[in-house]
């Protein structure tokens, strides 16, 4: 019986790899990534896999989960895809010494395509208009904004010498003599 990539990929579909292993996966790179990278629980490699292991795991349990990435990640393939064609064709006719001006464009442009696709992705699935959203669109907002604030304080360095430790009492020291 010959395999061709078809029969694999459908065969992969209906065992639950699209649905379930490989969004347990991403969510438990996302997560090992993060708190390794934070060192908000330390270094211990152990520890940081479980939790992962753990926060991957639970999300599962949830329907919307497998859901929302059915539904996701090929939108974000095709707005990736138009990412590159817009920074391919930039590179055709742009000189190569203007290109770095166009990289604060390359990121806007990004940032616009992930919210669009992010947005259809909830249109499609009814959130906008569900009883969820009406129910957690505040919440969902304000936390969102904090995350933004947090993220953006945490961004902001102050200027060049402040990590230096300010000394408040200034004591003469005696040479020592011995």
């Amino acid at each position: 019986m010959p395999l061709d990539i078809y029969s694999i990929l459908y065969t992969w579909e209906t065992t639950g790899v699209f649905d379930l292993l490989l969004p347990f996966l991403l969510i438990f790179a996302i997560i090992f990534g993060v708190l390794s990278a934070t060192n908000i629980l330390g270094t211990n490699k152990g520890i940081i896999m479980i939790i992962s292991l753990v926060i991957a795991l639970m999300a599962l349990r949830l329907e919307f989960v497998s859901i929302f990435f059915t539904e996701l990640f090929p939108r974000f393939a095709m707005g990736l895809v138009a990412l590159i064609v817009v920074i391919i064709l930039t590179g055709l006719f742009v000189p190569k010494e203007a290109l770095p001006g166009w990289y604060m464009f390359y990121g806007i442009l990004g940032v616009l395509i992930a919210l669009a696709v992010i947005a259809q992705t909830f249109s499609y699935l009814d959130y906008f208009g569900s009883f969820f959203w009406e129910e957690y669109a505040a919440t969902i907002i304000i936390l969102v904004l904090l995350v933004a604030a947090i993220i953006g304080v945490a961004m902001s360095g102050g200027k060049k010498g402040d990590d230096q430790p300010q000394q408040l009492i200034s004591l003469p020291i005696a040479p020592h003599r011995g």
